[in-house]
């Protein structure tokens, strides 16, 4: 299923803005579950309840995004529209109130998708599918590469516009035009920080979070020492996805777009296990991928991700053993 983009659209830009900001999102109704974490702390779910023999597709979002991203939106429209369930699980302080623990998410949350897809797997009958967007999408391959055949308890996965090399995509959000992205997630990741040195005073330096002015230096003062790493470069090196991509056995789709800003296509892996598909089309922008005339729509990248899902192994019954939690020791916290 190739990706045209339309002509009035030619740059990475406006193929990641023009589809976020002005193309209108479906109007859905999403029925909100509060699940408490292993940690006492709490994650929100919006679900879309579909037929219970059909399949079941978990969301997760990317970046301070939420069930109410536009593709969230796109995602669940496509997922209902064949009958299908869903579910998008919010990350730690993305449900519009802030969470209880001394920690938010982060692009290597292996862990915070471990419980949440085994807790889907206890309640869904039939066919379950995991998919993750930008940051979402890079848990998710974490997740999938790390677990190995103890993620088999999904049939298939996809990951769309993920930052599969953390240090080359910060590299490109701390420069020029891109800079106004970077801009965009401090706007809102720096008063959820203020809050939460209310809850926890002290736990990181208030000073040098405000005064961040790049995801490099933000990582480092709150990202990194908050998850268990050292600083932004160990985060950085030990989450991205594209050391785990060679021992994922899930059959997977891995989506990115050549001229995604957020991580431009020279810095795209080439090498990957042979259950997993990479496709890098030349156009797209991030998450972005609109099609149709004037006024644009959003339903290709939905439609592309729900083809292959539906396209992937039959469904296969968890056995006993990987059901119950692995052994892996979680990198982080």
């Amino acid at each position: 299923m190739k990706y045209i983009s339309p002509l009035w659209l030619p740059s990475g830009h406006l193929q990641t803005i023009y589809p976020a900001t002005c193309i209108g999102k479906p109007a859905m109704a999403l029925r909100r579950e509060r699940w408490d974490a292993p940690d006492g702390d709490f994650v929100d779910v919006d679900f879309v309840d579909g037929d219970a023999s059909r399949p079941c597709v978990i969301l997760f979002h990317g970046l301070e995004g939420s069930s109410n991203s536009h593709y969230a939106r796109a995602m669940m429209a496509a997922v209902a529209a064949r009958g299908w369930s869903g579910a998008v699980p919010h990350f730690r302080g993305c449900s519009g109130e802030l969470n209880r623990a001394a920690r938010f998410y982060h692009s290597g949350d292996a862990g915070e998708i471990d419980w949440i897809v085994r807790r889907m797997r206890t309640r869904t009958r039939g066919t379950l599918y995991a998919a993750g967007v930008s940051l979402g999408g890079n848990a998710l391959l974490r997740w999938l590469g790390e677990s190995q055949h103890q993620a088999e308890i999904v049939d298939a996965a996809c990951a769309v516009s993920a930052p599969l090399d953390l240090a080359c995509g910060g590299a490109a959000l701390s420069r020029g035009f891109n800079r106004l992205y970077t801009r965009m997630f401090l706007r809102t990741l720096k008063p959820k920080c203020l809050a939460k040195l209310e809850q926890f005073p002290g736990l990181f330096k208030r000073d040098a979070m405000l005064a961040a002015r790049d995801l490099y230096a933000f990582d480092n003062v709150v990202t990194a020492p908050l998850h268990g790493y050292r600083n932004t470069e160990d985060y950085w090196d030990r989450a991205s996805a594209k050391h785990v991509l060679g021992d994922i056995t899930v059959p997977t789709l891995v989506l990115n777009a050549r001229n995604d800003p957020f991580l431009p296509g020279i810095h795209l892996p080439s090498l990957a296990s042979s259950s997993v598909t990479l496709d890098y089309p030349q156009e797209g922008g991030h998450v972005g991928f609109p099609t149709g005339g004037l006024r644009g729509k959003p339903d290709w990248l939905s439609r592309r991700l729900l083809d292959f899902l539906d396209s992937a192994i039959p469904s296969r019954a968890p056995s006993p053993a990987q059901l119950r939690k692995s052994d892996t020791p979680w990198m982080t916290s």
